[in-house]
């Protein structure tokens, strides 16, 4: 393994174990067998390291609940979007501490020009994914460019973050995926009409 990804597997755990505002630059070097110089030269600063290692990880969250939606393959697009949603749901508890690094490192992305870019790529990259599941859904020949698969890439997108800060703060009283699932239903009808739900 190579600096770069020791550092990546070391700012993983280190979000885990300290939260993003805690972590410094001397625990990342510390904890990866580095040295500064590498933070620097792969990704610019301790921060862009942090963002790295937190987009990685939300992108093979995002992989994972797509193989969880898309395994049953005679499934109908809504039942794969409940399937994702329940999978997520599930997977909270467990992602507890990445979650609050997450809400933290956006924090401090709003006054840093490079990392809200870092993470605004981030983002285009999950909803290109997200677009193309919906597109395959349909099973139509729809285009993930369709303004339609993109609208519904962005609405799924944005429950989910919502989601997850709601069950962040109150873990009792967030939507269940049985009360998410009525309004994904209204969703695809309304901007699919003619397929099944």
């Amino acid at each position: 393994m190579g600096h770069r990804e020791q550092l990546l597997a070391a700012a993983r755990r280190l979000l885990e174990d300290k939260g993003y505002a805690h972590i410094t630059a001397r625990d990342l070097v510390a904890a990866s067998g580095t040295n500064l110089h590498s933070i620097g030269y792969h990704f610019g600063s301790k921060a862009g390291l942090l963002n790295a290692a937190i987009g990685e990880v939300f992108e093979e969250w995002t992989e994972k609940l797509a193989q969880i939606a898309m395994a049953d393959p005679a499934a109908t697009p809504v039942e794969r979007g409940r399937r994702a949603w329940a999978a997520m749901l599930d997977s909270l508890p467990s992602t507890r501490e990445l979650l609050l690094s997450y809400v933290e490192a956006l924090a401090q992305a709003e006054r840093t020009v490079s990392l809200r870019e870092q993470f605004a790529e981030q983002y285009r990259r999950c909803r290109r994914r997200v677009a193309a599941l919906v597109a395959e859904s349909l099973g139509d020949g729809t285009s993930p460019e369709d303004p339609r698969c993109q609208a519904v890439a962005s609405f799924v997108i944005a429950i989910c973050d919502g989601l997850s800060v709601q069950w962040l703060l109150d873990p009792g009283g967030a939507p269940t995926s049985a009360e998410l699932s009525e309004g994904l239903a209204a969703m695809w009808s309304a901007s699919f009409p003619g397929t099944a739900s």
